[in-house]
């Protein structure tokens, strides 16, 4: 056989004096042909080759990786389909294995691997049973990874438990390689044992919440058929709450005469009070502050009760300041373990060019989670409003009362909501009304739908798209309650038109539209882990009717800079019109995450 020689490194760190520890070259042989794949491999499970770059390393140091390596080496090989290989690790010459550990040579300048992994084996006979369902990998013939039979046997434990079998393991295992053959057989005998059930459900940890509450929020079926995947789900509605920062489920050692197996919850709670703040700023629309006050734990049983304040259009000259303060308390489990109970009183004044309110509501509901990307919400509201409509002259004041039953429908598919790379989310709300003052009703919809894709090298790149639909049934624009109105421009809608920028013309006045449609698209690159930049183009059009009617649309497009933090990235666009029918010249957008 031909000897192929790689020398990784082959001029190391210069010894700087005589007394200089550092190990100066490192080379892998091969006494196989040009194979690249199994020699990155196997370079790659070494701690050797990783010494010349290290600082400050001792001849013990080099010893002691290089007795390391032998397994190392062996477990790749293994992991590979080679069951037959040889390895000698030489230190200045000297097979490391023989080196007395304890008389060290003072210095140790090359270290070569030498490394034989004679034949490929493919398996041969091959048993794994009982099983579940038919075994696919251990086929007579292919290539006998280590790992294949490590993950089939694994893979075959788990197919019984997510059967019900919570006891399953293996009872015996022989593994055979007959060199003479190249082949690897096979023999692997499984336990299932019995079929069990969800027993009793204890809490245990330093958590304030009350044990029952847990309980409740976990939701583990008592008395129902064991299932991995329901623990899993109980761990994640645990820590889904925000209350807890480390959740633990754990099964009994011992499954009860008839059948059953006790669970035991451990959990730990987190800080229960946070603050948080938030600031954006456009260079038309002004700075907008917010802020929050949160308690994770508020009566004992992991309510979030969570107090919001906002202040926006500030320094803005066409309209004045708007105010938000939100209340807002959640209650995971009020309807099973999948539902959540909320309810919410909110304050708000908006001060706009075309009518100013001041708002108080009152909103209690429910969502819930059918699957883990599938989100319902239910809700009743009741609404009152004053209302100074500022396109009539003179002015008029108007009191609204209305009554409404938000819902929404949410399916979120993205792998990272902060910061999606792929996937996708939808969501489409309906809110049905009545207005008891003017005695009108309608609803008014809406759906959001973005798609993220990434694609390049290492996946740096990321095409982003977003559409928006508005329509408001029911009530003309001017009997209709100003917020359910729909425009367009801002960093929410078309960036580069100012905010709010777009409505709709009905002849003597202008107002907010009965329809909106916009669309977004976006490509982000990765320079680096920590920072991107953006290219973006928006539009938008308001329509007199629900469902168009007449109207008109604006375009904006521009730059951006994204930095990465924990909290999502800090965004910085620049973006200017492509339409000049709303067009207020360059305009500069600074938050944090994405646009969307």
């Amino acid at each position: 056989m031909t000897t192929v020689r790689t020398t990784l490194c082959a001029s190391m760190l210069a010894l700087i004096s005589t007394s200089a520890t550092a190990l100066d070259d490192f080379a892998l042989d091969l006494s196989i042909g040009n194979d690249d794949p199994l020699q990155d491999t196997l370079v790659a499970a070494t701690t050797l080759s990783s010494l010349p770059d290290a600082e400050d390393t001792t001849p013990r140091d080099v010893i002691a990786a290089a007795r390391a390596d032998y397994t190392r080496i062996v477990e790749a090989l293994y992991a590979n389909g080679y069951y037959s290989g040889t390895v000698s690790i030489l230190l200045d010459g000297r097979e490391a294995a023989g080196i007395d550990p304890f008389s060290v040579p003072a210095r140790i300048q090359s270290a070569r691997i030498l490394v034989d992994p004679g034949p490929l084996f493919t398996f041969g006979r091959t048993r794994l049973a009982p099983t579940v369902r038919e075994n696919e990998a251990l086929q007579p013939g292919q290539p006998a990874l280590a790992t294949v039979v490590r993950d089939a046997t694994s893979g075959a434990v788990e197919d019984w438990r997510d059967a019900g079998h919570a006891k399953a393991t293996v009872a015996s295992q022989a593994i055979t390689a007959r060199h003479t053959d190249a082949q690897l057989d096979v023999d692997v005998t499984l336990a299932p044992g019995p079929r069990v059930s969800f027993g009793e459900i204890t809490v245990s940890g330093t958590s304030t919440v009350k044990p029952g509450r847990v309980r409740q929020i976990a939701g583990l079926p008592r008395g129902e058929a064991f299932s991995p995947a329901e623990v899993e789900q109980a761990a994640e509605r645990l820590r889904r709450t925000g209350t807890f920062s480390s959740v633990q489920i754990t099964e009994s050692d011992l499954v009860a005469a008839d059948g059953s197996m006790d669970m035991d919850i451990t959990v730990v709670d987190r800080k229960p009070r946070r603050i948080g703040a938030g600031v954006e700023f456009s260079s038309l629309d002004g700075l907008t502050l917010s802020g929050f006050w949160l308690h994770r734990n508020f009566f004992g049983g992991a309510e979030r009760f969570r107090v919001d304040g906002e202040i926006s259009q500030i320094g803005q000259d066409v309209t004045g300041i708007d105010y938000a303060l939100t209340f807002r308390l959640e209650k995971p489990a009020v309807y099973g373990a999948e539902t959540l109970g909320y309810a919410e009183l909110g304050f708000e004044r908006l001060d706009e060019d075309d009518y100013l309110t001041e708002t108080a509501y009152l909103s209690l509901g429910v969502s819930r989670e059918f699957t883990p990307t599938l989100t319902g919400d239910l809700g009743i509201s009741v609404t009152y409003s004053e209302v100074t409509d500022f396109y009539t002259n003179p002015h008029t004041r108007r009191e609204l009362l209305t009554y409404s039953l938000p819902t929404a429908l949410t399916w979120d598919r993205r792998d990272n909501p902060l910061d999606a790379a792929n996937g996708f989310y939808l969501r489409a709300e309906a809110e049905p009304f009545y207005e008891a003052k003017a005695q009108t009703s309608g609803a008014r919809l809406t759906f959001d739908g973005r798609a993220y894709r990434s694609f390049g090298s290492e996946d740096r790149t990321v095409l982003a798209g977003r559409v928006q639909l508005g329509s408001l049934i029911g009530p003309d624009a001017p009997e209709a309650q100003p917020d359910a109105l729909f425009y367009s421009g801002g960093g929410g809608t078309v960036r580069g038109q100012p905010y709010q920028s777009l409505d709709a013309d009905y002849g003597t006045f202008s107002l907010g539209g009965r329809s909106f449609a916009g669309a977004s698209a976006e490509v982000r690159y990765a320079v680096t882990d920590t920072i991107g930049v953006v290219a973006f183009a928006d539009a938008g059009y308001i329509g007199t009717d629900s469902f168009g009617g007449d109207g008109d649309w604006h375009a904006g497009a521009g730059l951006g800079v994204r930095y990465k933090t924990p909290v999502g990235p800090i965004r910085v666009d620049v973006a200017g019109p492509l339409t000049d029918n709303t067009a207020s010249g360059v305009q500069l957008y600074i938050g944090i995450g994405q646009a969307f």
